[in-house]
């Protein structure tokens, strides 16, 4: 079976990747020519835990190829992906026009049938305008090729989306088309041995679980977020109130960790979208609007606190930022809360020094110059006035705190993400500030 992926973002390049690792021929497409040089020279455009080895190993074996032209590679394919991406417009609306710029180009080059899988997160009716667009391309080309277009969202955890493409906790189709159904089938047959299942649904109603899987997740954190700000008030704990809850089957344990909000490129981008899609249909979403109310205002909460602590003056105060990425095991920047922190913190006159494993390239091209660039967390913390922990890598869960008491000018720690004993750290002579305690 030969597969095409046009994208090699983060969901083109695992999908690409992990399809390729089950036998299937796949040829990555991508017009970003340094992009794909790179990819021939085994330089991964983004960092997923194990997708590396995935990629070197079937690239060696003649399974998994990239390229720049559509044209070259589309003959013979059996299963054309769109995974190019979908960035919010400022209305928050999802911007189709690289999906439909995509959906044209199959359509230029088509030469037999094939099921052209909708991957990129859209909106609902997008998969008709991708029809609409590959029909188009065809009728000027005067030819006569059949098609079918199907909706496969994705629901990747970033720092885990090889195990989440190899072992699907479910696949969502919709399909309007037997015959695209058993090609279907076919794709994805060697990941459903365990007994992981597909969900055949409609087009429309596959292309709306992608958007109100997120928007659950979102709505989860940011209630959390809020309970943990009346916990503060009232004087509880919100882990304790977490465990609580979580106790409850009916609930799940799952996404009610309070912190300084939710990032990334899927859940502020997809509650925007869906918030965006009801106003088109007359219908406001009323819960998904305070959900990224309360993300925007939490994300301010850590700065809130140091700027409290040290009586609304940070001038001449280094702060050492613990943690870039939105979240660990990933060097996405995407709506990272520590950008909103280290802005706000540079804007009231205070230093920042920051480290973070995977993620300091892809914050140097956001930041600059802005702030000092460390090689690990002891040498942010030489002379710091306070730790801020923003993202809860493993290797920041137990440091050698005597060392960094004694390297620090105050000895505060801001920890946004409540990884840190509060009891521990007041023994070793720490202030210390959590979330919702």
């Amino acid at each position: 079976m030969k597969v095409i992926v046009i994208g090699t973002g983060y969901v083109g390049l695992v999908t690409g990747a992990c399809l390729s690792d089950v036998g299937i021929e796949v040829c990555c497409i991508d017009i970003d020519t340094k992009k794909v040089a790179n990819l021939h020279k085994g330089i991964l455009p983004i960092y997923e835990p194990g997708l590396d080895d995935i990629v070197k190993h079937n690239v060696q074996n003649g399974r998994l190829s990239f390229s720049t032209s559509l044209a070259d590679n589309i003959a013979g394919a059996e299963a054309i992906f769109i995974a190019v991406g979908t960035p919010p417009g400022e209305d928050g609306s999802a911007d189709m026009r690289y999906v439909l710029s995509a959906a044209k180009d199959v359509g230029k080059y088509l030469t037999g049938y094939a099921i052209v899988i909708t991957k990129s997160t859209v909106p609902v009716g997008s998969s008709e305008k991708v029809r609409g667009a590959i029909k188009e391309a065809l009728q000027e080309r005067g030819a006569d090729i059949p098609f079918d277009v199907v909706s496969n969202p994705e629901f990747l955890k970033e720092g885990a989306a090889i195990k989440d493409f190899m072992s699907p906790d479910r696949i969502v189709v919709g399909v309007d088309s037997p015959r695209a159904q058993e090609t279907i089938d076919t794709l994805y047959k060697p990941f459903l041995l365990n007994g992981y299942r597909i969900l055949y649904m409609d087009i429309a109603s596959a292309e709306m679980t992608k958007y109100a899987a997120n928007s659950m997740l979102a709505t989860r954190i940011s209630f959390m977020n809020d309970i943990a700000n009346l916990c503060e008030i009232v004087g509880a704990d919100v882990n304790h109130v977490r465990a609580g809850i979580g106790a409850d089957p009916r609930i799940g344990k799952k996404f009610l960790y309070a912190g300084v909000g939710y990032g990334g490129s899927c859940f502020p981008k997809d509650v925007k979208a869906l918030v965006n899609i009801g106003k088109e249909n007359g219908y406001r979403l009323q819960l998904l609007e305070a959900v990224e109310d309360i993300n925007n205002r939490q994300k301010k909460i850590l700065f809130k606190k140091i700027s409290r602590h040290f009586d609304n003056d940070l001038k001449g105060k280094t702060i050492a930022v613990w943690g870039l990425a939105f979240k660990p095991n990933t060097d996405d920047m995407r709506e990272a809360p520590s950008l909103e922190l280290i802005d706000e913190l540079l804007a009231a006159g205070a230093t920042v020094k920051a480290f973070d494993p995977v993620a300091m390239e892809e914050a140097q091209k956001v930041l600059g110059d802005s702030i000092t660039w460390c090689n690990d967390v002891y040498q942010t913390i030489e002379g710091a006035s306070a730790i801020a922990l923003l993202t809860e890598w493993n290797e920041f869960r137990l440091p050698d705190w005597k060392h960094i008491k004694a390297a620090m000018q105050t000895a505060v720690v801001f920890d946004g993400r409540n990884i840190y004993d509060d009891v521990l750290l007041h023994k070793e002579g720490f202030v210390y500030y959590g979330i919702g305690k």
